[in-house]
């Protein structure tokens, strides 16, 4: 399946998925809906990491929670790229 330029496979039953995304300093902060939090350096993210707080903020779920979407600067990371930082 291919969603918003991100290759990725069906939603499975049980999968964790992305509840709510924010950054702290220097860190990007994604919760997932079973509760567990992933972190990962903003400096890992080029686009993230030279975009402004407003574009930081300006993202949208994709795939029903599997990734997020920023669409200035245009970025996707998927829950599973995130796993295997």
């Amino acid at each position: 399946m291919r969603l918003n330029g991100m290759n990725t496979s069906a939603v499975k039953p049980g999968m964790s998925l992305i509840n709510e995304v924010w950054f702290g300093e220097d860190m990007l902060h994604v919760r997932l809906l079973d509760g567990r939090e992933v972190s990962a350096p903003v400096e890992w993210f080029p686009l993230l990491s030279k975009a402004t707080d407003k574009e930081r903020n300006n993202w949208r779920l994709i795939g029903n929670g599997i990734g997020i979407h920023w669409e200035d600067p245009d970025e996707d990371i998927s829950l599973a790229g995130l796993l295997m930082i």
